[in-house]
């Protein structure tokens, strides 16, 4: 029996994956419309954790693992960043031994278990009719398998990164390109008065727009990103040449996090908890293209060195309110959502596409990869993008390469 007294329906909510600016607002859209509507919402906390967490049990406190949301709660945070519903990396159907829920550890014992059924049962106890995950590739991944497993799914696209196929524009990409290019024009007085190169690594796994668009917009003159493996001694010779022209003797590049350089050791490669842990031994990527710039120099210099800044940008450009458009795409998103379930439709992601709001498969998530079209919008030679062919190019220019 459901753990609620059903109105119209209830529909669950949740973010899952790295925070961002525009994940509060989403989740007041949904919320504020569907109430309108006749449904109860309640908000899973922890990303796809708390759901899987739950204990089926009417006397069990299960106040960290859900909330029923109301106009007054998503009002009141709304308007800010992050996500009050809190956030994980979670996968239920891939659950380490030792991070097996205490009530589930007879059952599931494997070194790596599959919670799905528990996460289905659970969804079933709170009376869930449809659910709306916000997240990246990740989250929504296992969002597919929800729906393959019956769930009625809408899905949301959320990363920073922007990277989530199918969409050209994902929850939170717009606040990260404008807090890139504020830093690291607040960082050029430094790098000016000192005659150096600035080295500024920014998120951007496995997809470099986050390097891109902020070069595009003249926050820096090079950027070495996750689909074009660099070579460091051309690099450098770049980078001390553009700092030499300059009349105020210094040079800006952006590193994706996931760039790698030609012959690099590929150990440098993040992984999804390096925002979290750094490979110390190695360092990131950001650190080692900075030493590797210095150390090269001289050769390029007559001989003398150039002192390189490194900076990672990191959670800068995760924490704080969202810029307009992060608060406005995510309304819009949230009532997508609301339009498709008063339609009775599912198994979809809302979307942006061609500048005109949309949806698309759910599995297109999972069918390909969405990244810079190397070909088409960055020169290999230069290490920067194409200044060229933007007519009838979508808002963020080469962020529509998909069908």
């Amino acid at each position: 029996m459901s753990e609620f007294l059903k109105k119209r329906g209830t529909i669950a909510i949740l973010t899952g994956g790295g925070d961002v600016p525009g994940l509060n607002p989403a989740i007041r859209a949904i919320t504020l419309r569907a109430i309108e509507e006749g449904y109860q919402v309640i908000g899973l906390k922890r990303g796809w954790l708390g759901i899987t967490e739950l204990i089926r049990d009417k006397n069990a406190d299960n106040s960290n693992n859900y909330m029923v949301l109301s106009e007054e709660i998503v009002n009141k945070s709304g308007r800010t960043g992050g996500s009050f519903l809190h956030t994980s990396r979670t996968r239920p159907s891939h659950f380490a031994k030792d991070l097996v829920p205490v009530h589930l550890q007879s059952k599931y014992n494997k070194e790596i278990n599959d919670l799905t059924p528990e996460v289905l049962k659970n969804l079933d106890y709170l009376g869930v009719d449809y659910i709306i995950p916000i997240g990246g590739d990740e989250t929504l991944s296992y969002a597919v398998r929800m729906c393959q497993e019956g769930v009625k799914v809408i899905a949301i696209p959320k990363t920073m990164d922007n990277d989530v196929p199918g969409t050209d524009y994902c929850i939170g990409f717009s606040t990260c390109i404008t807090r890139t290019i504020s830093m690291v024009n607040t960082l050029r007085t430094t790098a000016g008065s000192h005659e150096r190169i600035l080295v500024v690594e920014i998120f951007g796994r496995y997809a470099g727009f986050t390097a891109m668009l902020p070069t595009m917009a003249g926050a820096a003159s090079r950027c070495v990103i996750p689909e074009h493996k660099f070579n460091i001694e051309k690099l450098t010779e770049i980078m001390v040449h553009d700092r030499n022209t300059n009349p105020s003797k210094y040079s800006v590049l952006l590193v994706s996090e996931g760039a790698t350089m030609e012959g690099g050791d590929e150990k440098v490669m993040p992984t999804k908890e390096s925002e979290m842990h750094l490979n110390e031994s190695i360092g990131s990527i950001g650190d080692v293209v900075s030493r590797k710039i210095r150390e090269l120099s001289p050769k390029y210099n007559n001989g003398k060195t150039i002192n390189v800044i490194e900076q990672n940008l990191g959670y800068l450009v995760r924490g704080g309110d969202p810029d307009a458009i992060d608060a406005i795409v995510p309304m819009a998103f949230g009532n997508l959502a609301l339009d498709l379930i008063l339609k009775g439709i599912h198994g979809r992601l809302v979307v942006l596409r061609n500048g005109r709001y949309d949806n698309a498969p759910l599995d297109v998530i999972t069918s390909q990869r969405k990244t810079v079209d190397v070909k088409r919008f960055y020169n290999t030679e230069r290490y920067r993008p194409h200044y060229k062919s933007f007519e009838f190019q979508p808002l963020f220019i080469m962020t529509g390469n998909l069908s």
